[in-house]
């Protein structure tokens, strides 16, 4: 009897233990499938959501190449799809993408972007080519000790240094770009051309950020169309050697013999466009507002072209200043001996440079805060190549003002690319 009892619990404790694994199997079995299907909508929403990020690849490639609004439906086998559509916001620069991915029937991510379109303003200094003519003669022009350049810089040839200049990008951090592989290195009057950073004893530049060599090219526009167009449109479009003085107050007051002005006092054009065509372009004053100032001849710095509120003591100013010559711009010998242009200063057709720049005694500094972008690097001075002391002209002062990284003058040259302005999920 107490055989057939123990069988009998031993029965029931099996039947027990079963059903309790029983249990916890489903229970793990369904626990499992939901984990299962967890990963799958991870997996799925991140693959929507790289899908997505390829419409909007797609869409700035596009636009790179067109420059025109457009829509692409297109997927990936067994994955999913992507849906994208980029056009421009109603009469402005900026450019809207918006991306949608799809994986399966329910999985979705969308992505909306900002573009503007990428400009020189971007560079505290460009140049094509790093050497100039003079009389038949195709010199170099050289950073010498003293110079002090902070900003991003590139050239689309190569540089010229003798001492011991300095290069630095305090915003951006990025390294000094040459297109060509070598520096050319004074070498104590003997020139040599070399890939080192350096060539001690004699020349010894810093390079805070670094130094890239082989650079992709960066296209060099000729011609300021957009700013043409834009001063014939709403802006102020004059013929004619022509004086402008910037006032604090938000005017200027500008002299134009065809117009039969002479210091006529007025407001800066409404959409910050004014172009003169067929005469050089005299500048000097301090800027309240934004403008762009472009000739199709030269543009001639007579004094200090400043900002009535200085962002580097006040950031939160929004005056901004473009002065765009498709010939030279030239500070004039008349100019003050140390000169301060807060400005993105192009040169298209030449150079930047400094009127009888081999003349005369040493002056002090140009400071440029803004940026120089030119076609063909012009001299400012002479030196001694041997003591790297400055015979003639300008030491250099070029500091980049960051704010043209988004907030460029008004219808400054674009490089062909788009920066992203705003990123977000949708």
């Amino acid at each position: 009897m107490a055989l057939k009892n123990k069988k009998g619990i031993v029965l029931i404790t099996s039947y027990i233990v079963i059903a309790v694994l029983t249990i916890l199997g489903a229970a793990f079995i369904s626990r499992s499938i939901a984990e299962i299907r967890v990963a799958e909508r991870g997996q799925n929403s991140m693959q929507a959501f790289y899908l997505a990020e390829a419409g909007i690849d797609y869409a700035i490639d596009r636009l790179r190449t067109t420059g025109a609004s457009g829509q692409r439906s297109s997927g990936l086998q067994n994955i999913g799809v992507y849906d994208c559509v980029w056009q421009r916001v109603g009469s402005s620069s900026t450019w809207e993408i918006i991306s949608t991915g799809t994986v399966g029937a329910d999985t979705q991510r969308a992505i909306r972007v900002e573009l503007e379109p990428d400009t020189f303003a971007r560079y505290l200094y460009f140049t094509d080519s790093e050497h100039f003519r003079w009389y038949g003669w195709r010199l170099p022009v050289w950073f010498i000790t003293g110079d002090g350049l902070g900003g991003p810089l590139q050239t689309n040839s190569h540089f010229h240094i003798s001492g011991d200049p300095v290069f630095s990008d305090p915003n951006f951090h990025k390294p000094v770009k040459s297109e060509d592989d070598f520096i050319t290195y004074m070498n104590g009057g003997w020139p040599i051309n070399s890939t080192a950073t350096s060539n001690p004893p004699y020349d010894n530049p810093t390079f805070e950020e670094g130094l890239q060599l082989g650079a992709d090219r960066a296209p060099f526009p000729s011609k300021a169309l957009d700013l043409r167009t834009a001063a014939v449109q709403d802006g102020l479009m004059l013929t004619g050697p022509t004086s402008i003085v910037l006032e604090s107050d938000g005017t200027m007051t500008v002299t134009n013999p065809l117009k039969g002005w002479t210091t006529q006092n007025m407001a800066l054009p409404s959409n910050g466009a004014l172009f003169v065509n067929g005469g050089d372009t005299t500048i000097s004053g301090t800027l309240n507002g934004q403008l762009s100032i472009g000739t199709n001849r030269n543009i001639v710095i007579a004094d200090n072209v400043t900002y009535n509120i200085d962002p580097r003591i006040n950031p939160a100013s929004t005056d901004t200043l473009g002065l765009i010559a498709e010939k030279d711009v030239i500070i004039s010998s008349g100019a003050p001996y140390d000169v301060e242009i807060d400005a993105s200063i192009m040169a298209l057709g030449n150079s930047f440079t400094v009127e009888n720049w081999w003349a005369g005694s040493p002056k002090g500094a140009i400071t440029v805060f803004g940026g120089l972008i030119q076609d063909e690097r012009g001299p400012v001075g002479t030196f001694d190549p041997a003591t790297n002391t400055r015979i003639s002209g300008y030491s250099k002062d070029y500091q980049y003002d960051a704010r043209l990284m988004t907030n460029p003058p008004p219808f400054y040259p674009t490089t062909g690319d788009y920066v992203v302005v705003t990123w977000r999920e949708q």
